[in-house]
């Protein structure tokens, strides 16, 4: 029989077993301590080896004892300890909200927040005392509660002591007085990390909430906002703990930046200056507190309150100026004032906090330039309306130009007042920048970059406020379209004067506005033909006269810069103004065909003058970098050209010859030559092809043959040159291009003649190939013939197969694989003969 003890007894040896097993479990835990050390020895001598403790009678031996740790990914006892506290936390106040929101049982409101406040005062007691005894986290879960508990007994007070009073004036009195119980629980236990971080949470909750009771309007919104913005500022400043400052940080932020917006939307709608001085008194009370807390705080901080400082500064001071405007001349006020703020790099300010001035002031500038650059977009864009209209006839009003006439640019008159403005400020940093970094070194690093960006901003903010200054003004269009010209010939000045001196950012952004001055000025001037001729002329000339500066330049540059980029950049700035010339040509000798009653067919011979004239300048500027560009924006001239003319067959004939005669004069050049010569070789091929086309010539052989002729002769020299050249090379293309399309033709022609011409040609060229022992005119003259007489003899050999009877095909194959078989060996040594002697042949 089994005996089985009695549970005492067998409790007892299970307890006995499981100490052991502890036993046995510290013994290994040891051991692999000193193993890790011996692998990993410590400066000083090794450690000795602990001595074994005893092992459990019935364990294993301990050399072949393994350590039982606990399995990987078993969360530890620190974080068991942590989420088993705080799921006890969130259940027992999920229990008190519970109690305290439901009725339980016969126990009315009032018994219930009796027991809750008792409750309450122990779970506030029970933490000092788990303090002291070192439970930590317990304290911690228990003060959360207690934290909970206070919310709802101020909840219950309100139900049993005052039930009369207003819920948010009784919420705002209750925040304050959870603010100052938390603030001072949190002192007294200066381990808890839940408490302070309440109380500063609690702290946003009182002002805002007595506003709200009291039917507040929006000014005293944002007053209260903006003291509790700097109730937390001070707190950020001085409080104790990083939590409570990140705390009143963010909520320091977030109740500012709302306070503030309340006010900027009063200042922005005010329309009087009475009613623009309590929300200015509101944003300068903002300014100031961003200073005061931007003036201790670090780096980042003090950058972020400074630029808002200065944001505030100049919306409390440009709402009051501004009061009763319009929006589109409050801007200049505005930017007015963002430019006075620059006077903050005199004072004497930390450096992050004149930074962040600075940054505001630019943020002001841009947003600026911003509001004014939809009048600027209209005057550029608006002109290509003109290409659906073009010579139509001149509009009243440059507006009618730009197809805005319904627009209301009275709403922005200020954008040119406001683009000059900043173009005038940057234009004073730009020659007294020595000064300016004298003036901002202890605040801003500005370097010789600076100086080159402020020039360029300077310059082109300059020519925007420009162009859309007779859309605003409201010129007329023979008055706008002078203007317009003008200032493309003064910004060209502008960019040849800086590039000549060096000055590349400020040249290159001027080149830049010319350019699209020039195009925008040229589509204006397409209204009326007039215009057209002489806005071109002029863009020509100017264009052209800039290449030509910038060619000097260049050339000077080149022989005393070692500084290859330099050149290189003067060299792109000389080729786009040259390939624009070109463009103003071809749109000059358009409208000359146009003026002369010529249809556009017609007027494809005139525009090949333009890439006649580049063809010229190619050959005069040989060398230059600027030839190339030209060349190729005549090459683009003359393609529209032919497809203009493409409508008309006989013109178009007469074009692609002409354009040929072109291709063919530049390939007299060496350098050009490569390309050249095959586009002349192929125009002059499609001026035949379409000329016969014309003509209603349909016969393959008269579009072929002048393309094989040519190319047989240059096999010829070719071959005369260098003997050893392959009769492919030499011959094939050419053979190919009249024998291949000419066999296809035969195939399809039932008539006599061609396949006869084409067989005795065929023969010709197999002979002579077979004379010269050349490779290409043997096999292409070969197959040729073959294929030929296989057509011919076809109908024939249908007849015959048909007349004969059905079983001689057969015993006909049958004899001759018979002949072949026998004779195999000597009819592969005859095909190897063969082969052996047409690769011999070139």
């Amino acid at each position: 029989m089994e005996h089985v003890p009695p549970p005492a007894e067998e409790l007892a040896l299970l307890d006995r077993e499981l100490a052991r097993l502890d036993a046995r479990r510290s013994q290994l835990l040891v051991r692999r301590t000193w193993l890790l050390s011996v692998l990993t020895p410590p400066a000083g001598p090794p450690a000795a080896p602990p001595v074994p403790q005893p092992a459990a009678p019935f364990g294993p031996p301990a050399p072949f004892a393994a350590p039982f740790g606990p399995p990987a990914g078993q969360a530890g006892p620190r974080s068991a300890q942590n989420v088993l506290l705080t799921l006890g936390g969130l259940l027992l106040t999920v229990a008190a909200i519970a109690f305290t929101l439901v009725s339980w049982g016969h126990m009315g409101i009032s018994g219930r927040s009796a027991v809750l406040a008792v409750v309450t005062l122990a779970a506030l007691a029970a933490p000092a005392v788990l303090l002291r005894r070192g439970l930590c986290a317990t304290a911690e879960s228990l003060g959360a509660l207690a934290s909970a508990l206070m919310i709802l007994d101020a909840y219950a007070l309100h139900r049993v002591a005052v039930p009369e009073a207003g819920g948010a004036g009784f919420a705002a009195a209750a925040s304050a007085v959870l603010a100052v119980l938390w603030g001072g629980y949190g002192l007294l236990l200066g381990r808890l990390r839940l408490p302070l971080p309440l109380a500063v949470v609690s702290a946003q909750l009182p002002l805002l909430l007595w506003a709200w009771s009291a039917g507040a309007g929006a000014s005293v919104f944002g007053w209260a906002l903006l003291l509790t913005a700097a109730l937390d500022c001070a707190i950020a400043l001085w409080g104790p703990g990083l939590a409570v400052r990140v705390t009143a940080c963010v909520g320091c932020w977030t109740t500012g930046l709302l306070g503030l917006l309340v006010a900027l939307s009063q200042s922005v709608s005010a329309g009087s200056v009475p009613d623009a001085l309590a929300p200015a008194a509101l944003l300068l009370a903002g300014a100031a507190l961003a200073l005061a807390g931007a003036w201790r705080a670090p780096t980042g901080p003090a950058v972020a309150g400074g630029v808002l400082a200065g944001l505030c500064a100049v919306a409390a001071v440009g709402g009051v100026l501004r009061a009763g405007m319009d929006w589109g001349w409050s801007v200049p006020v505005y930017l007015l004032c963002g430019a006075v703020l620059l006077a903050a790099l005199r004072a004497p300010l930390p450096r992050p906090v004149g930074r962040g001035v600075v940054w505001a002031s630019s943020a002001v500038t841009a947003a600026a330039v911003l509001s004014a650059a939809p009048p600027v977009g209209m005057s550029l864009m608006g002109t290509v309306s003109q290409l659906a209209r073009v010579w139509s006839g001149a509009p009243d009003g440059v507006r009618g130009a730009l197809g805005t006439e319904g627009l209301g640019w009275s709403h922005l008159a200020a954008a040119p007042v406001v683009l000059l403005t900043v173009a005038a400020l940057l234009g004073l940093a730009h020659r007294s920048w020595d000064r300016l970094v004298r003036a901002a070194g202890p605040v801003l690093s500005l370097g010789a970059a600076g100086r080159s960006a402020a020039g360029a901003a300077a310059v082109a903010l300059c020519w925007a406020g420009l162009t859309a200054s007779p859309a605003v003004l409201g010129l007329s269009y023979a008055a706008a379209v002078p203007v317009q010209s003008a200032l493309v010939v003064a910004v060209s000045a502008v960019a040849v004067q800086a590039l000549r001196r060096g000055s590349g950012a400020v040249g290159t952004t001027a080149l830049v506005c010319g350019l699209a001055g020039a195009v925008s000025t040229g589509f204006l001037s397409l209204a009326a033909e007039t215009a057209t001729y002489a806005v071109f002329a002029v863009l020509l000339v100017v264009l052209g006269a800039v290449a030509v500066l910038l060619d000097g330049a260049a050339a000077r540059a080149a022989r005393a810069l070692p500084d290859a980029g330099a050149v290189r950049a003067l060299r792109i700035a000389q080729a786009v103004p040259a390939c624009g010339a070109v463009v103003c040509g071809t749109v000059l000798a358009r409208a000359a065909g146009a003026s002369l009653g010529l249809a556009g067919d017609r007027t494809a011979p005139v525009m090949l003058l333009v890439p006649a004239v580049t063809v010229l300048l190619g050959a005069r500027l040989r060398g230059r970098p600027v030839a190339l560009p030209v060349e190729l924006t005549g090459a683009a001239a003359a393609a529209v050209a032919v497809v203009m003319a493409v409508p008309d067959l006989p013109f178009l004939a007469l074009v692609l010859a002409l354009s040929g005669v072109l291709a063919a004069g530049t390939a007299v050049r060496a350098e050009r030559r490569p390309v050249a010569g095959y586009l002349a070789v192929a125009l002059f091929v499609l001026a035949s092809w379409v000329r016969l086309s014309a003509s209603g010539v349909s016969a393959p052989e008269a579009y072929t043959l002048p393309v094989t002729l040519p190319a047989l002769a240059v096999g010829v020299l070719r071959r005369r040159r260098d003997p050893e050249a392959s009769s492919w090379t030499a011959y094939g293309a050419g053979l190919a291009a009249t024998l291949v399309p000419s066999l296809f033709a035969a195939w399809a022609d039932p008539h006599w003649p061609r396949p006869l011409l084409l067989g005795v040609a065929a023969l010709a060229i197999t002979l002579a190939g077979a004379r010269l022992r050349l490779q290409a005119l043997l096999l292409l003259g070969g197959a040729v013939l073959a294929m030929d007489a296989v057509h011919e003899l076809a109908p024939y050999v249908v007849q015959v197969v048909g007349a004969l009877p059905r079983w001689l095909p057969p015993a006909l194959a049958g004899v001759l694989l018979l002949v072949v078989g026998a004779t195999y060996e000597q009819r592969l040594r005859d095909a190897r003969r063969l082969k052996e002697t047409v690769g011999r042949m070139r």
